[in-house]
């Protein structure tokens, strides 16, 4: 799998790039993959339809919006730029605006960039990794700021240690954990093992929940019991009926209207606290 750094080529990543629009924040960042040959502008412009489409569940974090589409044939490969507006820019999210970073992706499938993904929803959940991101002087030293993200607290290991029949899970850390008192719900459902994280596409946001929820359910020792997959709107629809819960933003809620399986909005998609609350509501733990 390709990391970050590599994915943004030198030269793919800009600082001070002025913005008045959500359209214009995204069609900077898509100029430099057109730059770098990653992708057309038909690809920048798929990129802008998505949002207009999907709405702007794109904006996965506080002040971050992560721009991407399905591939058409103008990608000829993976990759990545990233921008940082001289000005916030508002997107319409109702928790997330305004936005200062806007990454796009441009994927030839669903896989060689999903390492790269979860780095970067690690980084993202790192107030201090963010920092440098808000803070860098000049595109390299954004690129820069992008690499090095470590590894995941918790790893395989924690996956083969499930907790005891019956037992609530257990989160060994505070910051992963809910800010207030979680209530169980009538509608707590029997585990069927399978967790749909959901966005428009299933390339890009849906990947950065299902790394963030993985992460909880290794916290809680369920990793090793409980799959997760990323898809989109379609998809999910016809899959509901497989899963214990959807993940998804609140705009892709209303896309996916009325399904056979509990919908959680989770509005922070590096948030732990917010999937570790969302999943307490549908276990009833």
């Amino acid at each position: 799998m390709r990391s970050l750094t590599e994915l943004i080529e030198p030269g793919s990543a800009r600082v001070d790039v002025v913005a008045t629009s959500r359209d214009e924040a995204i069609r900077a960042a898509g100029e430099l993959l057109v730059r770098a040959g990653v992708a057309g502008d038909s690809y920048t412009q798929a990129m802008i339809d998505n949002v207009d489409e999907h709405g702007p569940y794109i904006v996965v974090a506080p002040g971050f919006a992560f721009a991407h589409s399905r591939p058409d044939s103008s990608v000829t490969r993976t990759g990545m730029s990233i921008v940082r507006l001289a000005e916030p820019v508002a997107f319409g999210h109702e928790t997330n605006d305004p936005v200062t970073l806007v990454l796009a992706l441009a994927a030839v499938d669903a896989d060689t960039h999903q390492e790269a993904l979860a780095a970067l929803a690690r980084l993202l959940g790192d107030p201090d990794r963010r920092r440098r991101l808000d803070a860098a002087r000049t595109g390299e030293d954004l690129r820069a700021a992008l690499g090095d993200t470590g590894r995941p607290a918790t790893g395989a290991a924690s996956r083969n240690a499930p907790t005891g029949a019956g037992e609530a899970p257990a989160t060994t850390d505070p910051g992963s954990m809910p800010t207030g008192d979680t209530v169980p719900t009538e509608d707590a459902v029997p585990s069927k093992g399978f967790i749909l994280t959901v966005c428009g596409n299933g390339l890009g946001t849906s990947l950065f929940l299902k790394n963030t929820l993985e992460q909880v359910l290794d916290r809680w020792g369920w990793g090793a019991h409980v799959r997760v997959e990323a898809t989109d709107t379609i998809s999910a629809r016809g899959r509901a009926g497989e899963a214990d819960v959807l993940l998804t933003s609140g705009a892709i809620a209303e896309a996916l209207g009325d399904v056979p399986a509990p919908v959680e909005v989770v509005d922070d998609f590096t948030s732990r606290a917010q999937v570790d609350a969302a999943l307490r509501r549908v276990y009833a733990v």
